[in-house]
């Protein structure tokens, strides 16, 4: 994992819904608007692929919960 300038861990494999520099950039990276990814967020949790998959309107069938 890459370290900040103050040597805090950084993890891009998240999205933090409250930063708005990332909401930003998953939005113009997904083409979608800010409100979009934030409802994404809220909704599938702050993982990147969960978030990219939902804004593209379908999961993964990795990401999906096992049904029996």
């Amino acid at each position: 994992m890459a370290t900040t300038t103050r040597g805090r861990a950084q993890d891009r494999a998240k999205v933090a819904g409250g930063q708005d520099h990332e909401v930003r950039y998953e939005a113009k990276k997904e083409g979608v608007s800010k409100g979009e990814v934030k409802d994404a967020v809220k909704k599938v949790g702050n993982s990147r692929k969960k978030v990219e998959a939902d804004l593209k309107g379908g999961a993964p069938s990795e990401l999906l919960p096992d049904r029996q």
